[in-house]
């Protein structure tokens, strides 16, 4: 892991149909090669903070009204959706959102559309997420929409791996899932990391399966960055699940791990 930034978002505000504030002032960063995590309850700015930076924010008439957004050094505040995806930087949804009437490997194709790349190229690459996620190569020719919850997320994640991104946004992949299957999808995620250098930007609830995996972690309530440490620092704090219940605010000790106030 490199300690060079891959990502750096500065004190972002988003607005949402000019009225409403999602995110107020969010400042993170994620190192090359490194599993950054947005902790936080619903309507926190996790999701907003991601769409700010893959640039989805219009589709649900949201803008960025302060902060900039670097990505590889490059200011990437106003760039296309389309221009991130194919310069390595891409989201998968909430949701899944995979093509229902579309088979899985279909579905898995369409990752690739924004490359020029070769048939047999693309079949070699098809392999590697049949390899990363066997499940979905029994499952090849089903289509999605008859796959089960865990089964499209998985099509969800190899979707995007299949752009060949440098840095992938999650936004709540153990949303819905069997515990058995969230391990399995964070585990693939591990190996992707550790044997590829994939860096990922996790939102997500689920603290523990979260922070087992991440190197860094951020905390957000009513968008606003309220904590911040490694992985392990995080976990060790033992009031951060009743936090998400409704905490006080919070203010950084010596190491900069933040705390909760007196």
């Amino acid at each position: 892991m490199s300690d060079s930034p891959i990502l750096q978002v500065q004190g972002i505000e988003v607005l949402y149909e000019q009225a409403i504030l999602a995110v107020r002032g969010v400042s993170l960063q994620v190192a090359k090669g490194q599993i950054a995590v947005l902790l936080g309850a619903n309507g926190a700015g996790k999701s907003s903070t991601l769409k700010a930076i893959s640039n989805l924010l219009r589709a649900e008439r949201g803008e960025v009204m302060q902060g900039r957004i670097h990505y590889n050094g490059r200011d990437i505040t106003h760039s296309t959706a389309d221009r991130l995806v194919r310069d390595g930087l891409v989201q998968v949804l909430e949701g899944r959102h995979c093509f229902a009437h579309l088979t899985v490997e279909e579905n898995l194709m369409t990752g690739a559309f924004a490359r020029r790349i070769s048939r047999r190229q693309l079949h070699d690459e098809l392999e590697q997420i049949y390899t990363q996620f066997p499940r979905l190569e029994l499952r090849r020719k089903s289509l999605a929409g008859y796959t089960s919850g865990g089964e499209q997320q998985m099509v969800a994640i190899g979707r995007a791996l299949m752009a060949k991104p440098q840095l992938v946004l999650l936004d709540e992949p153990s949303m819905g899932l069997a515990p058995q299957i969230v391990e399995e999808i964070f585990t693939t995620i591990g190996q992707l990391n550790r044997e590829a250098g994939v860096s990922f930007l996790i939102a997500e609830q689920n603290i523990a399966v979260a922070l087992e995996y991440a190197h860094y972690g951020y905390v957000l309530e009513t968008g606003s960055v309220v904590r911040q440490g490694t992985g392990a620092e995080l976990a060790a704090l033992d009031d951060l699940h009743s936090f998400y219940l409704g905490g006080q605010p919070a203010t950084a000790n010596a190491e900069g791990v933040q705390l909760p106030a007196n």
